[in-house]
Formats: structure tokens, sequence, C-alpha cells
């Protein structure tokens, strides 16, 4: 058996081992797919938009009114002096008034309000893909803390072989004790590297159930294989993806809810018509006329044109937020589909041709070293180097994993299955 299917049934082994803890094995498994339907399901930041659905709805259903209708009462020639002491020659006046609204006010109110309403929508997908990454990004943190303490698990292994070898050598008077000692020492801190990540494993299990109200998590998450890095789409289709996803689709909706308060403010320009109609009783004749009255205020042009302006420059301001933010999201996926990329060619040459040497190399020193050829030192640096190497892979591979959901985040949809769920399929939605 090579030295390389040597290290991996331990790995698996390892691997397998972090499914319990403390010997008690979890009580639920939980996949990223859960992770986000809890999540989608549970977390405020999403009921706290619903709920200001229904505040939009009521604002919508106030813009929908009419004037309202004014009915009023008037005396005259009353409570004066001479004949006009009491009631006698008083004259009474019933009267109903209202406005006519011109310009299209009632509609641009209805477009105004309901563009808002529309515009909602795209922030809940917006904060839901900010909250699927997250969730993504902090189930990732869980997988690779699995990963790290398989690897920890692995180098104790290692350093208790050097150990039992130290000890062979030194009853044969091989080797002085001190070497021995070193060995211990050795095998010590790895053992202390493997409960740090174990604490690690702990917190990171904790601050994911957090998003969905958790206090004590009872899940055992399902441990991906976060050194599989599948081939992702070339820059310029994924440029194309950009102008799908919601945080520039949201332009839309505000630049049709600026066109709406536009005409909202143009139509203040058209003066509205206040009229009243009435009934009055002559109390000297004992007769009744018909009252009626329209007036009109002047000047509505003049005082609507600072509003209008003002509409009209937050359309403006809207087109060059646009390209600006058009710009930030091309320089950011840019930048992660380079680390992707880099990242990926790196943990292959890790895998293929670097790992696979340090690890035969190994191999060659442990049997030397008990043969007698080699100094503990030189076996010991190999067994170094080939822990810095699986976890500078490690390192790597989650580097690329973080570049991968910022790519999904950014593009607003699923173009490759997330590692991180790779063992059950799951992907960001």
């Amino acid at each position: 058996m090579t030295g390389r299917c040597v290290a991996h049934r331990v790995l698996v082994a390892a691997m397998i081992a972090i499914g319990s803890v403390g010997g008690v094995q979890a009580q639920q498994r939980l996949t990223l797919g859960d992770a986000i339907a809890r999540v989608a399901s549970a977390h405020p930041d999403i009921r706290l938009i619903d709920a200001r659905a229904a505040v939009l709805a009521a604002e919508r259903e106030r813009a929908a009114q009419r004037p309202p209708w004014t009915v009023g009462a008037e005396i005259e020639n009353a409570f004066g002096t001479g004949a006009a002491r009491g009631l006698d020659e008083a004259e009474l006046t019933l009267t109903l008034a209202s406005v006519l609204e011109r310009g299209g006010k009632l509609d641009a109110r209805r477009v105004l309000a309901q563009s808002r309403i529309d515009a909602l929508a795209v922030q809940r997908e917006t904060r839901r893909l900010d909250l699927l990454a997250e969730t993504a990004r902090r189930y990732l943190a869980v997988v690779a803390a699995d990963h790290a303490r398989a690897l920890a698990t692995l180098d104790v292994e290692q350093r208790r072989r050097t150990v039992a070898a130290a000890r062979q050598r030194l009853q044969a008077g091989a080797s002085p004790e001190s070497v021995v000692l070193t060995a211990q020492a050795a095998l010590a801190r790895a053992e202390l590297a493997r409960d740090r990540v174990a604490q690690q494993r702990t917190a990171a299990r904790q601050h994911l159930a957090a998003l969905w109200g958790e206090r004590t998590p009872a899940f055992d998450a399902i441990a991906g294989n976060p050194l599989i890095l599948p081939t992702i789409a070339s820059l310029d289709t994924l440029t194309a993806e950009l102008e799908h996803t919601p945080e520039i689709t949201q332009f839309a909706d505000q630049r049709r809810i600026g066109e709406a308060r536009l005409q909202l403010a143009r139509s203040a320009a058209k003066p509205d018509l206040n009229w009243q109609v009435g009934v009055r009783r002559l109390q000297e004749t004992d007769d009744t006329a018909l009252v009626a009255g329209l007036s009109m205020p002047l000047g509505s042009r003049s005082r609507a044109q600072p509003e209008i302006r003002a509409a009209e420059a937050e359309l403006e301001v809207l087109s060059i937020e646009r390209e600006a933010k058009g710009l930030s999201l091309y320089s950011t996926l840019v930048e992660a589909h380079g680390r992707y990329t880099v990242a990926q060619a790196e943990v292959d040459r890790l895998q293929d041709d670097v790992l696979p040497k340090l690890t035969r190399a190994e191999k060659a020193a442990e049997r030397t070293y008990r043969a007698g050829a080699i100094s503990y030192l030189e076996w010991a640096q190999l067994q170094s180097e080939q822990t810095a190497a699986r976890q500078q892979q490690l390192d790597v591979a989650l580097d690329a994993q973080r570049a991968l959901i910022e790519i999904q985040r950014l593009t607003g949809q699923a173009m490759v299955a997330s590692v991180v769920g790779a063992s059950s399929g799951d992907s960001i939605p």
C-alpha cells in the first residue's frame, strides 16, 4: 500500500470521526439547503420587508382617495346691534364644497404608490441573496473547521508514529532520550492544534445557527469537500448576468419611482379648482336662493418649478448612481473570478504534484529513520512540510469557495453547485 493511500484512509477516518462530539453522535444533520430554508423563513430582515409591504399598501389606498367633500353652514346678520341683535334678521346658508383636481394628480399619486410597492419586491430579493450568501459563508466556516480538524487528526497520527519510532530507537540505544522528548513535544503541539480547531468548529456552528435564532445548535453540518472546485462560466458570461442582478434591476424600479414623482410635480403646475354650492335662506322674505362659488389659486406654475427641477435632478443622479454601481459590481466580479481561477489552479497543482511527492518522501523518511540512516529532525521536517502543504491547499480552496459564493451573490443565481453543499447537491438558489 502506498503512502498516499495510507494518508487518504487516515484522513477519511478522521472526517468520519468529526461527525460526533465527545463520542455522542449528533442528533440532526443539516444541509446547506436546510440552513437556507431556515434563514429564509425565520430571519427578521425578510419579515421586516414583508411588513413594509402592508405599510405601502395602506399608503397606496390613501393616495387613491379623491379630495373630501365639505359640508358647511354660515349665518349672517346675527348677534350684532340694532336690528341684527337676534336671529330675526339672520340669513342661513348651507353649502357643499370640494376641490376639482386638474393635471392628473390622482393618477400620478396612484402610480407613485404602486411603483414603491413594485420596488419592494426587488429590495426583498436583494436582501434575500445577501442572507443566502452569508448563510453559505457561515456554513463554509463549519465545513472548513471540520476539514481542518481532519488535517489536525492526521498530523497527530503522524506525530504518534514518530514518538513510537523514537522510543524504539531509544530502547535499542541508537537514539538519545532528547529525541523522544522532542517528538512528544511535537505530538502535544499537534494535539493542541486539534483541540483548538474543535473549539473553532463549535463557535462556527453557533455562528451559523444564530442566523435563524437558535441558541443551542443541535445539528451536525454535513461536511462537503471544499477541495473540489468546479469549473465556472467565463468572465464574459458572468458579466452579462450582472445586468439581471437585483442590485442593478432595482435602479429600474427607482427610476420608475423618480418618473412618477416628476409627473406628480408637473401636475402641481396646473391649479386645482375649489368649488362650492349651497342654499341660502332669506329671512326678510322667507325665500331661498342658490349660491355658488369657484376659486383658483394663482402662481401654481411658478411654485411647482422647484419641485420639478428637483425631480429631474434626482433622475439624473440615479443614472449616475447606476453607472457607478455597475462599475463597482464589475470590478468585484473580476476580482472574485480571478481569485477563483488562480486558487483552482493552485489547489489542483498541490493535489496532483506537491502532496503526492511529500507523502512518498515522508514515508521514505520514516523507513530510513527506523533503519537509522537519517536523523529525527529530517523526518519531522518532512512531516511539517506535508502538514503545511495540506493546510495551504485547504486555505486556498476556502478562498476559492468564498470567491464562488461572491460570484453567485453578484449574479443573483447559481451558475455551479456550491462545494460546501456538494455532499447533498445544494447550491445558492
